[in-house]
């Protein structure tokens, strides 16, 4: 009889606690679960192991990515569509400010990053460094001018002999260059570069040059921001569109993004954020 009832119990003793090891099991599982929605591809890529996905960007170039003003926060279109993208990923979004857009290639390929977001224009002496993935665009050069365009400003050969303000490291810097060799060469455009867009604007705005270059979206947000003190004029010369950048020794964390990308483009957040910041013609197609 003792016999018989101690059996009795270890089989079920047995029984209860197998039940708690699959009911501990199946918790685990709910809290390991991506949420609804959202891709579980971070794994993939060694840069998302630790579950941040650190960006280099100057972070000076509104409408695409600024600081709120009297912050250290950075917003803009880039950044949302980044945290966007973070999501799906499942990992947190970092942006950090470079110290030189010009340098932003070499410090991507040196690992300060994960990537580069930086409104950075696809060009083949980037992508021979670097892979770019396109975003955006293609945008092309806006010249911002004075309200009133006092030197008749409409295409890029008539900055011939006069001083025009741009980013350092900037395609625009590449394209006067490439005029001066070609229809400015005998009265080359007086190139005057500055660290950052906003500083090339005040250039303008302070009468130390007849013009800016920048791209047009940002161009047009210059405009728009002057209080009716300046306009853009010959848009959308010299296109390309905007890529994000990745080494290229990163191609699991490059199919990450393309997936991601796709996926925020695939269920209308893409589209929302750019008429957020009434950027959506510049629309990848």
């Amino acid at each position: 009889m003792f016999t018989r009832s101690l059996g009795r119990f270890a089989f079920l003793l047995a029984g209860l606690t197998l039940a708690a090891l699959l009911a501990f099991a199946a918790c685990d599982d709910e809290e390991e679960a991506p949420p609804a929605g959202e891709t579980p591809v971070a794994g993939v890529a060694p840069e998302l192991q630790d579950g941040t996905l650190t960006i280099g960007s100057d972070i000076a170039y509104a409408p695409m990515e600024f600081f709120e003003e009297g912050t250290n926060n950075a917003t803009g279109m880039d950044v949302e569509l980044a945290e966007a993208m973070g999501k799906i990923l499942g990992v947190k979004v970092e942006f950090q400010q470079v110290a030189d857009f010009a340098g932003i290639v070499g410090d991507l390929k040196a690992k300060r990053y994960d990537i580069v977001m930086s409104s950075i224009s696809i060009t083949p002496e980037r992508e021979a460094e670097i892979d770019l993935i396109p975003y955006f665009g293609p945008t092309g050069t806006g010249i911002l001018v004075k309200t009133g365009n006092p030197k008749g400003l409409d295409k890029i050969e008539d900055l011939c002999g006069l001083p025009i303000a741009a980013q350092v490291g900037t395609v625009q810097v590449d394209y006067m260059n490439d005029v001066n060799k070609g229809a400015c060469a005998g009265n080359p455009i007086d190139i005057k570069t500055f660290p950052d867009n906003p500083t090339a604007v005040q250039e303008l705005t302070l009468g130390r040059v007849d013009a800016e270059l920048a791209d047009d979206p940002v161009a047009a947000y210059s405009a728009l921001q002057s209080d009716g003190e300046l306009e853009v004029v010959a848009p959308r010369f010299d296109s390309a569109p905007y890529g994000i950048g990745v080494r290229k020794d990163s191609p699991e964390l490059k199919a990450a993004l393309e997936q991601a990308l796709k996926q925020i483009r695939d269920d209308g957040t893409y589209d929302d954020i750019l008429q957020k910041w009434g950027q959506e013609e510049f629309a990848i197609q």
